[in-house]
């Protein structure tokens, strides 16, 4: 019973052949986290996730090349999903590294950027992904809100994550209109020539519902790309990542065996 394509099974979770990694990785292994839309849970997974792999015994980086929304403490900008990645991973590495640019009003990067008369330099944050990655067994860099939000005027997170040359995970918020938005940023990561390793579907609200019921089966009849973990809801405010016991049996790990063994 289950949907094969270009030698995916999702009902047992068979990956790629290590073909389909050509060309990764050439400055570290990491994983490029986007979502479906802003205020999905990336970061709740995204440090959930770098918790998880810092408790099974590996040196996790993490990076937030942008944020954006960031409120001023003790005359700086503080950029909160940076600061919860850096805690959940535990890595040492300074939190002007993990997130060289930050900005105060809650816009798109580019907008942001151009409205506090500032420039965001791709290179210097491709020379500092290179750096975080050299000195961690994994890096998990964090987008802004999808894959078409612009980094630059006509450069997106598509384009950043082509050029670092890493694999997706796509966070979906697990709701209404989820089959429709996951579907539409697989179809432009492939069209960007993106390798997109699976999603996680994400619950956003503690109310029941029907679609976060059912978009799980309906997704898997959609695509062959697998879904790698169906979470519970989670109160943000309380909870800035799940715990490892909480978070390891609802996210499959045989996938980042795969990558860390590519």
């Amino acid at each position: 019973m289950g949907h094969e394509d270009g030698g995916w099974r999702i009902d047992s979770i068979l990956y790629p052949p290590s073909s389909i990694l050509d060309g990764c990785f050439d400055m570290g292994k990491g994983l490029f986290i986007t979502g479906t839309d802003t205020e999905v849970g990336k970061t709740f997974v995204a440090a959930s996730l770098a918790a998880s792999l810092r408790e099974r015994g590996y040196r996790v980086g993490v990076m937030k090349p942008v944020e954006t929304g960031c409120k001023e403490m003790n005359g700086s900008l503080m950029p909160r999903d940076a600061q919860r990645l850096k805690e959940a991973s535990g890595s040492a590495a300074p939190i002007e590294k993990i997130c060289p640019y930050r900005f105060a009003e809650p816009l798109a990067p580019s907008i942001a950027a151009e409205r506090a008369g500032r420039k965001i330099d791709v290179d210097l944050l491709l020379a500092t992904y290179g750096e975080i990655a050299a000195e961690h067994d994994i890096t998990l860099v964090e987008g802004a809100g999808g894959l078409m939000v612009p980094l630059l005027p006509s450069y997106s997170y598509a384009d950043f994550a082509r050029l670092l040359k890493l694999p997706l995970l796509v966070v979906a918020a697990n709701r209404l209109g989820v089959i429709n938005h996951l579907l539409l940023t697989l179809e432009h990561a492939a069209c960007k020539g993106l390798t997109v390793f699976g999603y996680v579907l994400n619950r956003v609200t503690v109310e029941a519902s029907l679609a976060a019921d059912t978009n799980r089966e309906v997704l898997f009849a959609a695509t062959a790309v697998p879904c790698l973990g169906e979470l519970p809801f989670h109160e943000s405010e309380t909870a800035k990542w799940a715990p490892h016991e909480a978070f390891a049996p609802e996210f499959d790990f045989r996938f980042i065996e795969t990558l860390l063994s590519a």
